[in-house]
């Protein structure tokens, strides 16, 4: 039996009929799925970025059920309704970065137990294309990917470069590793920050979007990772690069703007992964979905060019 979860609908701004619930991982870590079902198409498994929460990705589902496809989104462990991992709500954690691969199966088994229309596809942001890109190297099935400013290294600091081994090494003691990682902070970047400074959108409806969210509910929000989540994270991104490419299509967005996530590693996994393209958006920052209309308008063209084309 499902148990309805709170759903924040008129901040997500999503399609009729959404509705949230909460589910379980396999090691018993609550999660929340929000679904928009309407779509004959196919399913879009929607993969949130650090610190999101599924409401997020409202304007997305409504624009994706313009298209024809259902979707539905998590909150992974550690951020959103989902179950917070240190006493700390507002700070970042997880225990292994593959945890996150148990949300991911069992958002799967959901979607199958909802009979949600198939084939499935995916759509994964920042954090969310770092594990997608794991779990379809290791075989997740869906028919095609569309990834935004896949994490799949960081970008560093300069000043804090020299520091990264020392700091990932303290990060393995357990009371060290939950301090807050240099140069972030409790507070909330997306509720805190002004349009003009933020490193996210060109786009200041969206933003205003995204800043609604996280001031009315500030629950939905979350500051800075712990320093081990960033040793974890550092490690799963070393780890994928020794990966194999997926065997499934797909495009990769990425704005010539980006600063929060490593652009040379994803040029390079591009060039390394056959059937897939790399989409460089002129002028465009870290929130390719979030971007103005003419680059949202681009990037749904094309994933609904390549998911039509995989059916």
């Amino acid at each position: 039996m499902r148990e309805p979860a709170p759903f924040h609908a008129a901040l997500a701004e999503g399609p009729s009929g959404g509705h949230a619930t909460w589910f379980r991982a396999a090691d018993g870590v609550r999660l929340r799925a929000v679904i928009w079902p309407e779509g004959k198409k196919g399913t879009v498994l929607i993969l949130p970025g650090r610190s999101e929460s599924a409401e997020k990705y409202g304007r997305t589902a409504t624009e994706l059920a313009e298209l024809g496809f259902a979707s539905v989104s998590l909150d992974w462990r550690g951020q959103g309704l989902a179950d917070r991992l240190l006493p700390v709500a507002m700070q970042g954690h997880v225990g292994r970065f593959r945890d996150y691969q148990l949300d991911l199966q069992a958002l799967v088994e959901l979607v199958g137990r909802l009979h949600l229309p198939k084939p499935l596809f995916l759509l994964a942001h920042s954090m969310g294309g770092c594990i997608a890109f794991r779990a379809l190297s290791e075989g997740l099935e869906v028919k095609a990917a569309v990834l935004t400013a896949p994490m799949w290294g960081i970008r560093i600091q300069p000043a804090i470069r020299p520091f990264v081994g020392a700091l990932a090494a303290s990060a393995r003691i357990p009371k060290f590793g939950q301090r807050l990682a240099p140069g972030t902070s409790l507070e909330c970047y997306a509720a805190t920050v002004a349009f003009e400074q933020n490193h996210l959108t060109c786009d200041a409806d969206m933003f205003a979007y995204l800043q609604r969210q996280v001031r009315h509910v500030p629950e939905l929000g979350l500051g800075g990772p712990s320093l081990h989540w960033a040793a974890e994270a550092l490690r799963e991104c070393r780890a994928i690069r020794a990966l194999p490419a997926p065997k499934v299509p797909a495009v990769t967005f990425l704005g010539t703007r980006e600063q929060i996530v490593d652009s040379k590693a994803i040029h390079t996994r591009m060039r390394r992964w056959p059937g897939s393209r790399l989409d460089l958006v002129e002028g465009a920052q870290h929130e390719i979905l979030m971007e103005t209309r003419p680059v949202r308008e681009r990037l749904l063209g094309a994933l609904n060019q390549l998911f039509e084309s995989t059916t």
